[in-house]
């Protein structure tokens, strides 16, 4: 796979650099929160929160959730607050009256909470919504701690070439990409055999494929490991999830599909591991609460004092993996379909999910449809001999939009078949 991005392990320079440099300096750093209230910007904030002597909130996002973002602006004296629903500009104005917080609305703003002059920029607004916003802090070479997936999935070599051409710093906050990121620097990049992901297996791990297809919303939100949001956790249930970070892994770390394996582990303590020629295997461990990565991140270089549990492998007692099952977990391996077919098949992958997750929640389609939904979009997608490379933040976005309009044209056949 030809990837522009990472040539890593601080040998060349590189926009997720691998090499950690302590820092020298003490100074308060400014950081933008986007997507502040969802579960990934909750996190980050009860971070924020308890090192409010190293941190100042030059700016906070959220989608429509006015009152909460306007309790967090509050709290933490925020210099500019926007909510992407352009409707409730009045509301978010009314709730930060007596503020000196300015406010904003609308895509635009959002965008212009990203351009900010902030150090640290949390990249957590969900779906290809977040793109734009992530290029906006990527393009003024700030160090974006990227939760976003889409924005990779979407626009992947594309995304990292703005980011080295910007002398941007991309941190992985993903717990999996995070993990690799830290093993990643125990080596260089021609000893380098494959970097494992590894995954909880979700609610459904030792389900029968008939009882799977039939899941039911609140079965697939019930993840034994994590607490997430609606969409996440469900795309962990169907192994989505783990898909879309396989291509995500590809292009942050500049590796083909055959570097990238995936290997089921119940208790979600192993995040990641690196394997190397000689056969050593470096892992990162630490117990599942999302509060690691990000601080892991949000100090960086440096490592900061975090609220999270210690780990006890004693009181865990026993760590365990296996082999995914492709056949029960169909979405896993049209994610590497995607990722091999290239030519914007990860962006397909990405907007046909979408459109699944949000018809099961509807109850439009059963469980066991969402991958179907997405295997036959790529399908039409391919033979409509739409593949070409994309060249901009618009291009992801055209497929992206296009790709919702094949897949919500084929949503009713797929439903129908599963009736």
């Amino acid at each position: 796979m030809a990837s522009a991005a990472l040539l890593w392990f601080g040998e060349v320079m590189s926009a997720v650099p691998l090499r950690n440099t302590k820092s020298a300096a003490s100074a308060v750093r400014s950081v933008s929160v986007l997507g502040a209230t969802g579960s990934i910007g909750d996190s980050t904030m009860d971070l924020l929160r308890g090192a409010r002597d190293r941190f100042r909130v030059e700016a906070l996002t959220a989608n429509s959730n006015v009152q909460a973002l306007a309790k967090l602006a509050r709290e933490f004296g925020a210099r500019f607050a926007a909510i992407a629903d352009p409707a409730r500009l009045g509301e978010l104005k009314e709730a930060l009256a007596g503020t000196r917080t300015e406010c904003g609305a609308g895509e635009s703003a959002v965008i212009e909470a990203a351009a900010r002059p902030a150090d640290w920029v949390m990249a957590a607004v969900s779906g290809a919504a977040g793109l734009k916003p992530a290029l906006a802090a990527v393009d003024r070479g700030a160090t974006v701690a990227l939760a976003n997936k889409e924005c990779l999935v979407c626009a992947g070599d594309f995304f990292m070439q703005r980011a080295m051409k910007a002398g941007a710093c991309i941190l992985p906050a993903d717990s999996e990409h995070n993990a690799l990121f830290q093993a990643l620097g125990s080596g260089n990049r021609d000893e380098l055999v494959r970097v494992i992901i590894t995954a909880s297996g979700g609610p459904f791990r030792t389900w029968d494929p008939a009882d799977i297809e039939q899941a039911t919303l609140a079965q697939a939100l019930k993840h034994p490991n994590w607490s997430m949001g609606q969409k996440i956790t469900i795309d962990s249930a169907s192994m989505m999830n783990k898909g879309l970070e396989v291509i995500e892994a590809s292009y942050l770390f500049g590796l083909t599909p055959d570097e990238i394996d995936v290997l089921v582990h119940p208790q979600s303590i192993v995040h990641g591991m690196v394997e190397f020629a000689d056969r050593s295997v470096v892992a990162q461990l630490g117990t599942p609460d999302m509060r690691i990565p990000i601080a892991h991140c949000l100090g960086w270089p440096d490592r900061i004092k975090g609220p999270s549990a210690k780990l006890d492998l004693a009181k865990v007692g026993q760590l365990t993996f296996e082999a995914p099952d492709f056949a029960r977990f169909p979405a896993l391996r049209l994610a590497y379909d995607s990722l091999r077919t290239g030519f914007g098949a990860t962006t397909v992958y990405n907007a046909a999910n979408e459109i699944a997750v949000a018809a099961f929640i509807g109850g439009k389609i059963r469980f066991g449809a969402i991958a179907r939904l997405v295997e036959a979009t790529l399908d039409a997608w391919i033979r409509a001999s739409n593949l070409s490379p994309l060249k901009s933040a618009d291009d992801a976005i055209a497929i992206d939009h296009n790709a919702r309009n094949v897949a919500a044209t084929l949503l009713p056949q797929i439903a129908l078949k599963a009736s």
